[in-house]
């Protein structure tokens, strides 16, 4: 085990958008991050395990998984994978002239998997826009956007209809998550985070509340429980050290505000999960 968490970079250099078949001949990979990116992936065949934060999701076809920039995974397939991989960075999206892709991955983020009723159009629409992305014209990135808002929506109609509304709140709501999601050494201080988006405590936290129905606070408290426990799983790292890379004053605080939140110490969830 290592000190800190591999993190891989598929794209190509001043590529902010990538699909491609999903590689046949993966099998097994270690537990990694992405380089800021969000990934998609969608398998039309194979089996085996894909865990995502250390939680691990049969690989049964035709399934999609979505994984965030910040989370940990690595598969542990038993026979040959076939489907494609869709990589977005978020250079990508703010350029993008259709500010409801935005709104499209905000929502499918927030999931891990999806079991597909009706593959065709999804597999439809992964082999087109595997096509655009090698065309070079002048309206290529107009063709690649429609497609691309096409089966992010028809991931959402197999998905369980959200009653998130996209709003003002919910923007300053997911720019924090994004903001967070940024972070390696998250810092426990709600305020630090709402000045970085030119807003007030008070703000962003009835903006939580409003589109995500927590607090600011917890939304804070979650990420940082899940970064200790990627560090506690994924690294070899003591506890004093994890403490430190979180920005905990001293081990004794850190174990306290892990074990409120879990009910384990961090030595225990390590043993129950290592």
């Amino acid at each position: 085990m290592n000190s800190a968490i591999a993190i891989k970079d598929k794209m190509e250099t001043g590529k902010s958008l990538k699909i491609a078949p999903f590689k046949k001949g993966v099998r097994t990979t270690a537990p990694h991050k992405h380089k800021s990116y969000f990934e998609i992936i969608f398998l039309t065949q194979g089996s085996g395990i894909h865990s995502i934060d250390s939680q691990n999701f049969e690989v049964k076809p035709p399934t999609v998984f979505f994984v965030r920039k910040e989370q940990v995974h690595f598969w542990d397939l038993t026979s040959e994978p076939a489907g494609h991989v869709l990589i977005i960075k978020k250079s990508f999206v703010d350029r993008s002239l259709d500010k409801e892709i935005k709104t499209l991955l905000y929502k499918l983020s927030r999931v891990s998997a999806i079991r597909l009723k009706q593959p065709d159009t999804i597999d439809n629409l992964f082999q087109l826009l595997t096509i655009e992305s090698f065309v070079d014209h002048v309206f290529s990135q107009a063709v690649i956007e429609g497609l691309l808002k096409s089966l992010l929506a028809k991931l959402l109609q197999e998905e369980t209809p959200s009653s998130v509304s996209f709003h003002q709140d919910a923007n300053l709501y997911s720019l924090y998550r994004e903001l967070l999601s940024q972070e390696t050494a998250p810092r426990n201080n709600v305020a630090y985070y709402a000045a970085q988006l030119n807003t007030s405590p008070q703000n962003l936290n009835a903006a939580c509340r409003k589109s995500g129905n927590i607090s600011a606070t917890d939304v804070l408290s979650e990420f940082i429980i899940s970064e200790a426990k990627r560090h506690l799983i994924y690294t070899d790292n003591t506890i004093a050290e994890i403490a430190f890379n979180l920005n905990f004053n001293d081990s004794s605080h850190f174990i306290k505000y892990f074990k409120r939140f879990t009910t384990f110490t961090p030595r225990l969830f390590r043993m129950a999960h290592c």
